[in-house]
C-alpha cells in the first residue's frame, strides 16, 4: 500500500547561515525520505525559515535594515547548503508568510472560540535602558529550582525547569545588563493545565511508536510535575515593538515565536499546493483535503533541545484547533554533534561549517555516509571524529564499495563488450539480495541508519572476499577460463548493483551516476532494482576520490575566511556574548581571565603566512600561543616583551599544533598593535 507521508524539519532560526546541526537534522530527514521514495511512497517534504522574534528584530536594528530584509539576506544562502548537500526538499518556504499570519491567526480564533485563550495582567520586565519588554532569552539569572547561574528567563538549560522570568533569582537584562523593572502588562495565555489538555496530551504521550521512549518519559515528567515542574499555561503573546504575527483582536500585541514556528510547518506546506507543486507532483487534492486526510501521516524531525514544544504544545495546540489540524503522527528526535567529543564552539576551534566543508572541495557524500553510519533510532549525541572520519570513509566507501565495479567493470569490458553472464549456481543471488535488502530496509524504516551502513559494508565485505578468492587477474591470464572468468565479474558487478539500491538513500548522486552511467539505465534505483541482475554494463568511469588529510586540516585552518582568529582586536572580543546581544554585563566581562605575561620566545611556523608562535610565560607556567601577527613583527623583536593574553581560552588543536590561549592587539588601518601592559607589571598578574 503506498503511504501518503508530510515530512518537515525543525525551522532554522533565520538570523544566521545553517550550521553542522542543522545539516545533520536535514540529512537524517532526507536519507529516510529518499528511502520512502525509493520504496514507492508519495512524500512531500517541507523546510521554513524560523523568522520572527526579537532576536532578528534586534539584530536588523543594529545592522540599520529591515527585519525582511535581514530575512530575505539569509534566505538567498539557503539553496547553496540544500543543494551542497544534496537534500531533496520539495519545498523550502518562511514563518514571515501570509499563509503563516492567516493560519497562526486561525488557529488562535479556533482556540479562543473553545475556551482555551484567555487574557491577565502580568508583571512583565522591561529594560529601561532599551525601552523595551524583555523577551524570556534576553533576561537571565539563577534558576529558581537547581539555583544555576546564567540561566535563561523561560527555561533551565541544567535541570529543564520551565518557569517564568519574574522567577528568576538577580535577573539582568543581557542587552544592556542593568537589572530589569517590572511593569505592567495584559498578556494571552493558552490553557495548557487544562484538565481536558492534560487528558488529552496523557493518550497522546501513551500512543505506542509516535515517540521514542526517551521523549516520551522526559514530556511525562512535564506533564505530571509539581511545583515548579508543574505543567503551566502558556504565555502566546509579546507587546511591540516585536517582529512577528498580530494577534488579530489585540492592537500592539504579537504572538510570541513559539505559536508561530511550528505553524510554519503547515504553511510551508499549505504554500506547496497553492504554488501548483503538489498537483505537478500527482497530488490531486487541495491543502485542506491532505492535510485531514486519514491515510496522511504527519511526521517531524526535530533535536532534543526543543521536546517540550512539539510534545506537549505543539499537539495540544493541534488537536483543539480542530479540523484540518491534526496531531502529528511521529515526532522523531535526536541528540546533538560533537566535534572530537566536545561541544561545538566557533571560537574554541571545535565546530564545523558546512560552507567551509564544501568550499574546500570535500565531497557531500561523504558526509553524508558518515553521519549515516553514526545515527540509531534513540535521542543520542553523535561526534565528528576528523580521524574516524578519514578512516571509515576511505574503507567503507573506498576500499569496499567502489572498489568492487573499479576492478570488476575492466574485465567486463575489455574480454566481454560490456555483457555480463552469471553462473549456473549462482542462481541463489535473488535470496540473497531479498534478505539483504528486507534487513536493511527495516532499519531504514527503524531510522537505524547506523545498523543498515554495517548490514551493507558486510554485504561488501562478502562480495571482495568471494572476489579476491576466485582471483580473477590469474583467470584473465587463461583463455580456457574466460567463461569463468566473466561469471565471477558478473557476479561481482551483480553485487556492485544490490550494493548502490541499498546505498541510494545517502548516496543519491552517486547511486544515480551508477545506475544511468555504468548500468545504462533510463532513470535512476527503485528499492525493487535491489533483487535484480543486470546484463549489461558500460565503461566504468571513475565514482569517487578518497578523502585526502589536507582537506580536513583546511577544514579546520583558523587562517581561513570565516574562521576564528589567533588574535583579539580588543578584550571585549574574547568575552563569549551572542552577536544579537550587543552589549557585555559586567559579569560576563569578569569570565575572561586577562593575564600579563613575557613573550619568552617567538618564531616562525613553517608553511604559514601569517602565525607567528609565541612561548608565553605566566610567571609559575608557560604557554603556547600562536598569533596572527606575522605582518606586523618580526619575531626577533617580540623576545622578552610584555603583552595581554586571554588565559582561560580552551586549547584549540590547529594546523600546526596545539594554541593555548590568545594574545590581544588593536588593529586599524594603520596597521596592528600588539597591546602591552604598562611597566611595574609583572608575569602572571590579573587584568581587571
Amino acid at each position: 500500500m503506498t503511504r501518503k507521508l508530510f515530512v518537515s524539519t525543525a525551522l532554522p532560526y533565520a538570523n544566521g547561515p545553517f550550521h553542522i546541526g542543522h545539516i545533520m537534522e536535514y540529512i537524517q530527514a532526507d536519507v529516510w525520505v529518499r528511502f520512502q521514495r525509493l520504496c514507492g511512497h508519495e512524500v512531500i517534504f517541507v523546510g521554513a525559515d524560523d523568522a520572527h522574534g526579537a532576536p532578528i528584530m534586534l539584530k536588523a536594528e543594529a545592522e540599520r535594515i529591515t527585519p525582511q530584509e535581514l530575512v530575505g539576506r539569509i534566505a538567498a544562502g539557503r539553496p547553496r547548503y540544500l543543494q551542497g548537500f544534496h537534500l531533496g526538499y520539495d519545498h523550502w518556504y518562511s514563518t514571515d508568510s501570509p499563509e503563516n499570519t492567516a493560519l497562526s491567526q486561525d488557529v488562535y480564533r479556533r482556540l479562543k472560540a473553545a475556551g482555551f485563550i484567555y487574557s491577565k495582567a502580568v508583571e512583565q520586565f522591561f529594560d529601561p535602558v532599551k525601552g523595551m519588554f524583555l523577551p524570556d532569552r534576553y533576561i537571565k539569572g539563577e534558576c529558581p529550582n537547581c539555583h544555576s547561574k546564567d540561566q535563561y528567563g523561560d527555561a533551565c538549560e541544567v535541570c529543564s525547569t520551565v518557569y517564568s522570568p519574574t522567577e528568576l533569582i538577580n535577573p539582568y537584562s543581557t542587552l544592556s545588563g542593568v537589572a530589569p523593572v517590572l511593569r505592567t502588562s495584559d498578556h494571552f495565555f493558552f490553557r495548557l493545565s487544562d484538565p481536558r489538555c492534560t487528558a488529552f496530551l496523557k493518550d497522546w504521550l501513551d500512543t505506542p511508536g509516535r515517540l521514542q521512549g526517551q521523549v516520551v518519559n522526559k514530556a511525562r515528567e512535564w506533564l505530571t510535575g509539581e511545583g515548579a515542574q508543574a505543567l503551566a499555561d502558556w504565555d502566546i503573546s509579546r507587546e511591540a515593538p516585536y517582529f512577528g504575527i498580530p494577534i488579530p483582536d489585540a492592537p500592539g500585541k504579537y504572538f510570541y515565536v513559539w505559536l508561530d514556528a511550528p505553524i510554519g510547518y503547515l504553511a510551508a506546506l499549505q504554500h506547496y499546493f497553492t504554488t501548483g507543486k503538489a498537483r505537478a507532483a500527482g497530488e490531486p487534492r487541495s491543502f485542506e483535503e491532505f492535510l485531514s486526510a486519514p491515510d496522511t501521516e504527519q511526521i517531524h524531525f526535530i533535536g532534543k533541545d526543543i521536546i517540550y514544544f512539539h510534545t506537549l504544545f505543539w499537539p495540544a495546540m493541534l488537536h483543539f484547533a480542530g479540523a484540518p489540524y491534526r496531531v502529528p503522527s511521529h515526532v522523531y528526535v535526536h541528540g546533538f554533534i560533537t566535534v572530537s567529543g566536545e561541544k561545538m564552539s566557533k571560537s574554541r576551534g571545535t565546530g564545523i561549517s558546512p560552507l567551509r566543508y564544501l568550499e574546500v572541495g570535500m565531497n557531500a557524500e561523504w558526509l553524508r555516509y558518515y553521519i549515516a553510519a553514526k545515527l540509531n533510532a534513540r535521542v543520542e549525541d553523535l561526534d565528528f571524529n576528523p580521524d574516524d572520519f578519514l578512516v571509515r570513509v576511505n574503507s567503507d566507501l573506498i576500499g569496499k564499495y567502489v572498489n568492487i565495479a573499479s576492478r570488476a567493470s575492466n574485465f567486463i569490458t575489455r574480454h566481454f563488450g560490456g555483457e555480463l553472464r552469471y553462473a549456473p549456481q549462482a542462481d541463489g543471488f535473488s535470496a540473497e539480495a531479498r534478505a539483504a535488502a528486507k534487513s536493511v530496509a527495516e532499519a531504514y524504516e527503524g531510522r537505524e541508519f547506523g545498523r543498515a551502513m554495517r548490514d551493507i559494508m558486510a554485504v561488501a565485505d562478502r562480495i571482495n572476499q568471494d572476489f579476491d578468492a576466485r582471483q580473477p587477474w590469474v583467470l584473465a591470464k587463461d583463455p580456457q577460463r574466460r567463461a569463468e572468468l566473466q561469471q565471477v565479474c558478473s557476479q561481482a558487478l551483480a553485487g556492485f548493483h544490490l550494493l548502490s539500491v541499498l546505498l541510494a538513500p545517502v548516496l543519491p548522486q552517486t547511486a544515480e551516476r551508477v545506475a544511468r552511467q555504468l548500468f545504462g539505465m533510463d532513470r535512476a534505483f527503485r528499492w525493487s532494482d535491489a533483487t535484480t541482475r543486470p546484463g549489461r554494463i558500460n565503461p566504468y568511469q571513475h565514482l569517487m576520490t578518497r578523502v585526502d588529510m589536507k582537506q580536513l586540516d583546511a577544514l579546520f585552518d583558523v587562517e581561513s575566511p570565516g574562521a576564528a582568529p589567533a588574535v583579539a582586536a580588543a578584550p571585549a572580543g574574547a568575552a563569549s556574548v551572542p552577536a544579537t546581544d550587543g552589549v557585555l554585563s559586567i559579569d560576563d566581562f569578569r569570565k575572561v581571565d586577562l593575564r600579563v605575561a613575557r613573550i619568552a620566545r617567538a618564531e616562525f611556523v613553517e608553511g604559514s603566512d601569517k602565525l607567528l608562535r609565541l612561548t608565553l610565560d605566566l610567571g609559575n607556567e608557560t604557554r603556547n600561543v600562536f598569533a596572527g601577527i606575522k605582518a606586523a613583527y618580526d619575531p626577533s623583536t617580540l623576545t622578552g616583551r610584555l603583552t595581554v593574553m586571554v588565559a582561560n581560552l580552551a586549547p584549540r588543536k590547529m594546523k600546526f599544533g596545539v594554541s593555548e590561549g590568545m594574545v590581544l592587539a588593536a588593529s586599524g588601518g594603520a596597521g596592528l598593535y600588539l597591546l602591552s601592559p604598562d611597566s611595574g607589571a609583572t608575569p602572571g598578574m590579573r587584568i581587571s
